[in-house]
């Protein structure tokens, strides 16, 4: 399974002379690779290598699109974040899977359960329900979300359902 840390792990190791790069899922089964060199810019060629070795080596589920670094504003793609050492080192590991996800993230949660719920192949989206016994808090619930996100296969979206009690939220 190829995470977004992962994919970019990949590329790094790959391409050591790009300096910035950051991957992002943009839609069903697909996925956009941003970057740069040093000299901050992407080369036609570079961008040509890239996407060979994107479609090659990265996914073959996943129909990738190779854009310079700048363009994540243009794009509006969030900015990267500080992500807790445990969910970078899952987010590395190449086995992780389904059970291994809800392991660690069922390890962050203070009170409740994460479980999956179902995967939805025509959106490309993974359900999981939190069920807790008191409301999570609106910032709880977009490191939730986050961290989750991270965990998943790049090319994928996650829907978290929020369970309290009797009541149900849907998020994502």
């Amino acid at each position: 399974m190829g995470t977004r840390l992962l994919t970019e792990a990949k590329i790094k190791q790959y391409y050591p002379h790009l300096k910035y790069v950051r991957a992002h899922t943009c839609g069903r089964h697909r996925a956009t690779v941003y970057a740069w060199d040093e000299e901050l810019c992407l080369s036609e060629h570079d961008a040509a290598q890239l996407q060979k070795y994107a479609e090659a080596y990265l996914g073959a589920y996943i129909c990738f699109r190779v854009k310079p670094y700048s363009k994540l504003r243009e794009d509006r793609i969030a900015r990267d974040f500080e992500l807790p050492d445990q969910i970078v080192e899952a987010a590395l590991q190449r086995d992780l899977d389904q059970s291994g996800i809800l392991s660690i993230m069922n390890g962050m949660l203070a009170e409740g359960t994460m479980r999956f719920c179902r995967y939805d192949c025509g959106t490309g989206t993974l359900q999981f329900a939190v069920d807790t016994p008191t409301a999570l808090t609106v910032i709880e619930r977009e490191l939730v979300e986050r961290y989750l996100s991270e965990l998943i296969p790049l090319g994928s979206r996650c829907e978290l359902i929020y369970e309290t009690g009797k009541s149900r939220i849907l998020h994502g």
